[in-house]
């Protein structure tokens, strides 16, 4: 039986010239904080990658610190803003959209007196300029909106967020986890100031990510030890890991475009065999302003869970939601946030599709799919 992997939003496969690129750095053993030569040739790996990342968003080496993850990356970006710069009543804003990795450090701040709104998002998944604009106050210290939703694929206009943050002296960042595969992706055009991004999106190892952070930006680093990583990650760097992600971004940006109108041909099979094979569904994913590589479908009368777990033992594999929360018995965040009733969440299916994926996996989808989704109705029924 041949496998097809869908679900490249959680995590994707490495690739080849990574795994082996990986393999050679992973012989220079040496710590790269000895100033001895074994030591120093794993510090020049480093700082390699770090220019390369650098350079692919169009910001500085000296802005990107290496992190173990998105999850870190968000966590050093908003808890470090917030305590380096803590005054009565900061305010925070962020959405009801975002990652685990930001929601949850946000509510953690609010135990310690901060202040956080959560702004809500229109059926699209969309955020309200004026509804950011509304929120300010002289307090606000940070805005956080995710560049693209984990779950619908939904892009918000950070430019324009970017330059209300600007204008009024706010501090703006995104995680970006998700968009850095698919996006062009430039700091300052942006108009941010911190930006989360991590490798295993984008065909790299897990356990490595990384952190911009706009020069002149003053955080307050997570844990205090050897001083790596500008003071603001101490601990021995994942040499292999970084070598990795750099590689990996570079092989990402040099070949965007064509993943980009390969994967938009898999969705648009996709999303026309759903519709053609499988009726009562609705795309929960937005048709513009959205990712290619995220189809977000709910399948009336049917729980998610179930057909994801017939879909495994078909040897096709996909979410429910995200991979962080898709084993809760609990209707999406992101879902209900959109508007969508408990039972409708409850029965939605991701499929992410990867640069890896051919039409074939498509095709195989949509020849076993609608014989489960008939069978699960009348169950259900």
């Amino acid at each position: 039986m041949k496998h097809v992997y869908l679900d490249s939003a959680a995590s994707t496969r490495i690739d080849d010239e990574v795994i082996d690129y990986m393999d050679e750095c992973n012989r220079f053993y040496g710590n790269p904080s000895c100033p001895h030569g074994f030591g120093q040739h794993s510090k020049r790996i480093i700082e390699q990658a770090r220019d390369v990342i650098s350079d692919t968003l169009n910001a500085k080496p000296n802005e990107i610190v290496f992190t173990s993850g998105g999850t870190e990356a968000n966590n050093l970006a908003i808890k470090g803003v917030a305590c380096a710069n803590k005054k009565p009543n900061a305010h925070i804003i962020t959405t009801v959209i975002e990652h685990d990795s930001v929601i949850l450090p946000c509510r953690y701040l609010e135990t310690q007196g901060f202040k956080v709104t959560y702004l809500p998002v229109d059926s699209q998944g969309m955020l309200d300029m004026d509804s950011i604009i509304s929120a300010i106050n002289d307090s606000t210290m940070l805005i956080s909106v995710v560049h693209a939703n984990n779950e619908i694929g939904s892009i918000q206009r950070l430019a324009e967020i970017g330059a209300i943050a600007k204008e009024k002296g706010i501090c703006f960042h995104t995680d970006a986890v998700q968009a850095f595969p698919c996006l062009d992706i430039d700091v300052n055009a942006l108009n941010v100031d911190l930006l989360s991004i991590s490798s295993h999106k984008f065909h790299a190892a897990k356990g490595c990510g990384a952190l911009y952070f706009r020069d002149g930006i003053v955080l307050e680093p997570l844990f205090h030890g050897g001083g790596q990583e500008f003071g603001l990650r101490s601990g021995t760097e994942n040499v292999t890991a970084i070598a990795g992600m750099g590689l990996a971004a570079q092989i990402t940006v040099e070949d965007r475009h064509i993943d980009t109108q390969h994967i938009r041909c898999l969705r648009e099979m996709l999303i026309d065999g759903l519709i053609c094979n499988i009726p009562d569904i609705t795309f929960n994913s937005p048709s513009e302003n959205a990712l290619d590589s995220i189809v977000n479908v709910s399948f009336k009368g049917v729980s998610g869970t179930e057909l994801v777990s017939l879909l495994s033992r078909e040897g096709i594999y996909v979410t429910s939601g995200a991979a962080c929360s898709s084993s809760t018995a609990k209707p999406s965040r992101t879902l209900t946030a959109i508007g969508l009733d408990e039972a409708t969440a409850m029965s939605a299916i991701r499929f992410s599709i990867g640069k890896y994926n051919s039409t074939r996996d498509i095709m195989q989808v949509l020849n076993v799919l609608p014989m489960l989704v008939e069978n699960l109705r009348k169950f259900n029924y």
